[in-house]
């Protein structure tokens, strides 16, 4: 192939960069013989290592399975437990989904099953509402039918099938991982490191073995897939049938991901602005970064179908921005073409463009369907980052809860132990100037002008898979850093992205040419030397400890919980409605069956109002003013802890009765400041008032049951 053949056929793909194309006729001059055909060692070679890389990465995804199901039962003995007592370690919001596999798999039939969860009267009292439209259930709901279907009833109790489901899932998700980190690299020995690192940084990586039926262990494992689909996608010269297939992919688990967590859409817009910022600074393949957006419309599309036409999904800020992007890139064309200056001012109409078209689609769409579901979490974000104070109660709840505030600086000196993050940050540097250099190459245009054999003394190369992938880590690496619940996205994905720079050829040649020390010889040595060297350290070091866990016995052991549940059982109806704080209801519902009056799934509006209302258990309320919100409500019975009432977990401010006082204009209790305009409440505190007059009987129970 001639010079002129390569140029041409830049031109004719082009997301394609220069040194991609030179880098595969360069390879493929050294592997093809003279007459064509590629030699018969390397085809071996290259199947022996396919085999030995994929047998690798099922056997490690396969003992994280394990290994986590078996630090679960260490952990609460499950297997000796009463099956309350598992019940209850499912706790907050994990029991609220539990309940809806136990009440499919206890319905006379499927049909009437799905009638009940489509036609629910027990979760909210004095309401008919629709579980399949507000929660990401879905997953429950064919788990159920998959048990009732299937002969493992003898020999699978249903709760060991729906935990050893989500431990499963665990072996997809190092399977994913180990599969990017591979892809990125060329070598599955990148893919080790980065299944070893994920198992031994477990506690900032998943928490799947004690929040087991939480929406992100459904969701991250497909997550995870995803990433790995669209590294592979973005590879140049796929075959059309691997392209294709490739994008299958990349919808199934997009979807499945969309299906199962509530909180899709951000990830999604975050995975949005991740393409939209390659594709504006020319660095991945424009027709491919189309069809992702297409395919993440679709699959958000298709799952609020699937969820009755969940407002709540159409007014996302994720179908607004790709909508918006897709619209902005018919009307505005030729965006990559001319000098710095002209792409410069291209690209700044461009994004000023799709920012106006984004919040202009958002607010038509929340007009029409009058969508107020999602509004809290941009009262939450307002507050959050600085941009005024605020009374508001659902607001201050999130910003008291600890999995909502920053990053604790603890994470990384446990992530620096293993060394992840010292290697990521050592990884990411060098790319990040690569990326940089390479940005600035595409909108100067000098990218397409350098001649064959100039090119690697004048042009940085970086392929799009490891542009997509760094991008994608430093955008959800500052979702993590300003909200902790969300450093599981970027944890995990921290080490693929430090195992890839550890193994791979381009990190360790800019990093030996900057010292004048680069020979093919000495890239080759030091990417695998070091990540062997790395493994062997990290196996001596931490498999003692993996041990020495494994072996650790502990019990469940909850017996005011255990009691309230059976006495609710034996001594109230089952027409009973009950009201309380949102995570003990919810073990209520999932051990009782019994009515909820509110419940932890915080994503209608109307259920935060009725939350808000039924906390004044716990505000400086008149016994008259509390019983008459709780009756209309159809409340029987309500249920006051003292873990609420005499709250020592956070500090004064953040404490439930405080929220509740500034939210009610009313002074808290204890030293310390107030706000301003902040008055004294004419009446004491309700829960305060029931606590003093079990006191004075000589009783102080964990709980209190009024009514």
């Amino acid at each position: 192939m001639e010079v002129s053949d390569i140029m041409t056929t830049i031109r004719q793909r082009k997301g394609l960069k220069v040194t991609e194309v030179a880098e595969d006729h360069l390879s493929q001059k050294k592997n093809v013989k003279s007459d064509g055909r590629v030699p018969s060692g390397g085809k071996l070679w290259k199947r022996f290592s396919l085999i030995v890389g994929g047998i690798v990465a099922v056997s490690l995804g396969l003992l994280t399975s394990v290994y986590v199901a078996t630090l679960h039962e260490n952990d609460l003995w499950f297997s000796n437990i009463k099956e309350v007592e598992r019940e209850i370690s499912f706790r907050t919001e994990c029991g609220l989904y539990y309940s809806y596999y136990k009440q499919m798999l206890q319905a006379p039939s499927i049909r009437q099953g799905l009638h009940d969860l489509v036609h629910d009267n027990k979760t909210e009292s004095l309401r008919t509402i629709n579980i399949l439209e507000r929660m990401n259930v879905y997953q429950e709901v064919f788990l159920s039918i998959l048990y009732k279907i299937l002969p493992v009833q003898r020999y699978l109790e249903p709760v060991y099938f729906y935990i050893y489901t989500l431990f499963g899932l665990q072996a997809l998700y190092v399977i994913a991982l180990y599969i990017t980190s591979w892809l990125l690299s060329g070598t599955w020995l990148s893919g080790l490191l980065a299944a070893f690192w994920y198992i031994i940084n477990r506690i900032d990586t998943t928490r799947v073995e004690f929040t087991i039926p939480l929406r992100e262990n459904w969701a991250l494992p497909f997550f995870a897939v995803q990433i790995a689909a669209i590294t592979y996608l973005l590879r140049p010269h796929l075959q059309p049938l691997h392209e294709r297939l490739t994008l299958l992919v990349v919808f199934l688990s997009t979807f499945l991901f969309s299906l199962t967590w509530q909180f899709n859409q951000f990830m999604m817009l975050i995975q949005a602005l991740v393409l939209f910022i390659l594709d504006s600074l020319d660095m991945l393949p424009t027709a491919k970064v189309m069809m992702l957006y297409i395919i993440q419309v679709t699959a958000l599309l298709l799952v609020c179908i699937l969820q009755f036409f969940n407002s709540m999904i159409l007014g996302s800020l994720a179908i607004s921005f790709n909508v918006s992007v897709l619209l902005a890139r018919t009307i505005q064309r030729n965006l990559k073409t001319g000098g710095l200056l002209n792409r410069l001012g291209k690209l700044f109409l461009h994004v000023l463009l799709v920012l106006c078209l984004t919040l202009l689609v958002n607010n038509f769409i929340k007009k029409i369907l009058n969508l107020e579901s999602d509004e809290h979490i941009f009262k939450f974000l307002k507050a959050k980052f600085g941009f005024g104070s605020t009374r508001d109660f659902d607001a201050n709840l999130y910003l008291c809860e600890e999995a909502f505030g920053l990053l604790p600086l603890n994470t990384f000196s446990r992530l620096s132990d293993t060394f992840l993050f010292y290697v990521y940050i050592f990884v990411l540097f060098p790319i990040m100037i690569t990326a940089a250099v390479v940005a600035f190459q595409n909108l100067s245009g000098s990218a397409n002008v350098q001649p064959i054999d100039k090119m690697e003394k004048c042009t940085v190369a970086l392929k799009p898979g490891a542009a997509y992938n760094l991008i994608h880590t430093v955008l959800f690496g500052c979702l993590a850093l300003s909200t902790m619940r969300m450093k599981y996205l970027w944890t995990s994905h921290m080490c693929v992205f430090a195992s890839f720079g550890l193994c791979s050829t381009e990190v360790w040649g800019f990093i030996l040419k900057s010292v004048h020390l680069d020979t093919p010889q000495r890239i080759c040595v030091i990417k695998y030397l070091v990540p062997i060297a790395t493994l062997l350290y990290l196996s001596h070091k931490f498999w003692p400890g993996m041990m020495d866990e494994l072996s650790e016995l502990r019990e469940f052991y909850d017996p005011d919980t255990v009691e309230l549940m059976n006495w609710i059982k034996s001594n109230t109806p089952e027409t009973a409605a009950f009201a309380g704080s949102m995570q003990l209801l919810a073990g209520v519902k999932l051990c009782t069956g019994r009515i909820l009056t509110n419940h932890p799934h915080y994503e209608d509006k109307s259920l935060r109002e009725r939350t808000k209302q039924v906390y004044q258990i716990y505000a400086k309320r008149s016994p008259e003013e509390v019983y008459r919100t709780l009756r209309s409500f159809g409340t029987d019975y309500v249920i006051l802890e003292d873990s609420i009432c005499y709250e020592r977990r956070h500090s004064r401010g953040c404490r439930l009765r405080d929220l509740l006082d500034i939210a009610n204009g009313h002074i808290m209790d204890g030293v310390g400041d107030n706000e301003p305009n902040l008055k004294p409440s004419a009446y004491p505190r309700f829960s305060s008032t029931v606590s003093s007059t079990n006191n004075s009987r000589d009783v102080r129970p964990s709980c209190h049951l009024c009514f």
